[in-house]
């Protein structure tokens, strides 16, 4: 099947200079989309920058309140609007991994603050430009990036579990409020994959068995082409289950 092109479509994705982030700057640029990513480090930023002209970098921390505003304006700066949010960033918390016994609150309080606080804070700071999105027919969509860990008890993936978890029910009551308002709300779990935030977490895996995160960007991308699609259509239920 031939990829969905996404000619001119507005995009946003955090965490975006790795991983699945950075491979989805690249499969969004490379399909016609505008896209603007966000980093906490400069360095990385002006690396991806430097090798992908057609993007716009911005430095930021999604877990620090403070930053919230100045990404939001610069964002809608760059794209003059949005369409797509993807709130990709996320925290481990405690790296190497431990029993939540042993957790540090400062680290569980990381990683609810980068991978629940984050996405609710970055999206609702973003959100009048998604429903001006929604009034002009664009169709816009929030993705939240998520894990099997949001659903399944992994001993000592307690903090990040834990925080995915929350991620993906705040989206689906999100989902359930705004549907109304023509945005919609989604998590999606990418799968395994072969990524630096994976290798600090399970550093003896076998990366062989890791789905590539291009793979997993071009999945994402296709997902979001469809569910687009089936909102244009007036299927609601069909836009339902393409982001399920």
């Amino acid at each position: 099947m031939a990829p969905t092109h996404l000619d001119g479509l507005r995009v946003a994705i955090t965490g975006g200079t790795s991983g699945l982030g950075l491979a989805l700057v690249r499969e969004l640029l490379d399909r016609g989309a505008r896209v603007a990513f966000v980093a906490r480090n400069r360095e990385g930023v002006e690396r991806v920058s430097r090798e992908r002209s057609d993007a716009h970098g911005i430095v930021g921390d999604v877990s620090r309140k403070e930053d919230i505003y100045p990404i939001a304006i610069q964002v809608l700066g760059a794209l003059g609007g949005l369409d797509v949010l993807v709130n990709n960033a996320s925290s481990l918390g405690p790296v190497p991994l431990v029993p939540l016994a042993d957790t540090e609150c400062e680290e569980l309080e990381l990683a609810l603050a980068t991978n629940v606080l984050g996405p609710f804070r970055l999206t609702k700071a973003l959100l009048g430009a998604l429903a001006a999105s929604a009034r002009e027919g664009r169709h816009p969509l929030a993705v939240n990036v998520s894990s099997d860990a949001a659903v399944n008890p992994y001993p000592n993936w307690g903090a990040y579990g834990a925080s995915k978890a929350a991620l993906h029910h705040l989206s689906r009551i999100w989902d359930e409020e705004l549907t109304a308002e023509g945005i919609r709300v989604v998590s999606i779990d990418p799968g395994d994959m072969d990524t630096p935030m994976h290798a600090s977490a399970v550093p003896d895996a076998d990366r062989t068995t890791l789905k590539r995160p291009e793979m997993a960007a071009r999945e994402m991308a296709d997902l979001i082409g469809r569910a687009r699609s089936a909102a244009a259509a007036g299927h609601a239920t069909a836009a339902a289950e393409a982001v399920r």
